[in-house]
């Protein structure tokens, strides 16, 4: 077994790492997250860390680059100061729209950051939910990427679903809605779109039945709002009763809270593994149980696949 188990965060998400650290009832590694006059971060672990299994707690959520370069330079001074093993636990990975050349002359940038977070020396990689499974693959080091329509078909599960559709907002996301349709036992729709330009979708047509119905779109990332404003007035307009969201990452880019909270979508879900706003329109699930018991099972080397026995 790797050594004594140790969780260091830098400063994107503290609340979340105070959340796993009270789970497993390990205090935080001091540690230091700071910035030079100039801007440069300045990172000093202040306690030893030779022979143990760190777990570093860092998601790369806006603002990325500063919260990457964060975590590239904690796991550079673990690496220095001779930890034996080194978990970037990343809940949510930037960077991850580009996966592939969609065009001539592009960035695979997913790729690039997972060189980078190798490089600097992590020795596996612990994640929820990539928006491309493909990427796992990006990492020449272990990746567990738990699941995320578990999490979302639990906070329904319990609420009243009679007369209810799971819909996903664009084929893209069908595999994930279905996947929540079916733990649920509801019927699933699809929203057929059309991009128009990066930041702006025309939501086109529904394919399934919404009339009368409580419409709960299901997708991964919320990062402008675009894609589901434009979802629920297509499914309104089909004569869908109310329409909810969730998502798993809540990135509420520019002034999407306040578009969100002006929209007719009644109620957005999302999960912590991003700083959430304060809204009324807002609830948030907490992953940080899931988190804490993945870390406990891969410090003693337990399987992580047998808690989605059917993943």
């Amino acid at each position: 077994m790797p050594g004594e188990l140790k969780l260091i965060a830098g400063n994107a998400n503290p609340a979340l790492a105070k959340e796993i650290s009270a789970h497993l009832g390990i205090q935080m590694t001091a540690a230091e997250v700071s910035r030079f006059p100039d801007g440069e971060i300045s990172v000093h672990i202040k306690e030893t860390v030779r022979g143990a299994d760190v777990c570093v707690i860092q998601p790369t959520c806006p603002p990325v680059n500063e919260n990457l370069m964060e975590l590239l330079l904690i796991i550079d001074a673990l690496k220095r100061a001779s930890a034996e093993r080194i978990t970037a636990v990343i809940p949510y990975y930037g960077y991850a729209r580009q996966d592939r050349k969609h065009i001539g002359r592009v960035p695979i940038s997913a790729k690039l950051v997972a060189n980078m977070i190798v490089t600097a020396g992590a020795d596996r990689v612990l994640t929820l939910d990539l928006p491309a499974g493909q990427i796992q693959g990006f990492f020449d080091i272990p990746v567990d990427n738990l699941r995320g329509d578990p999490i979302i078909a639990d906070y329904f599960r319990h609420q009243d679903l009679e007369n209810t559709v799971i819909v996903a907002p664009d084929v893209g996301a069908a595999k994930r809605a279905r996947a929540v349709a079916e733990r649920l036992e509801l019927p699933l729709a699809i929203v057929e779109k059309s991009r128009i330009s990066p930041t702006e979708v025309r939501a086109l047509n529904i394919i399934g039945d919404v009339k009368g119905k409580r419409a709960i779109l299901v997708d991964d990332i919320l990062a402008t709002g675009g894609t589901i404003i434009e979802a629920t007035n297509l499914l309104l307009e089909f004569g869908a009763r109310e329409v909810s969201a969730a998502f798993i990452h809540g990135v509420f880019a520019g002034d999407a809270v306040q578009r969100l909270e002006a929209s007719p979508v009644k109620k957005i879900v999302v999960t912590n593994t991003i700083p959430p706003p304060r809204s009324p329109k807002v609830d948030v699930i907490s992953v940080g149980v899931l988190f804490a018991e993945t870390i406990k099972r891969i410090h003693a080397q337990e399987s992580v696949s047998e808690m989605f026995p059917h993943y």
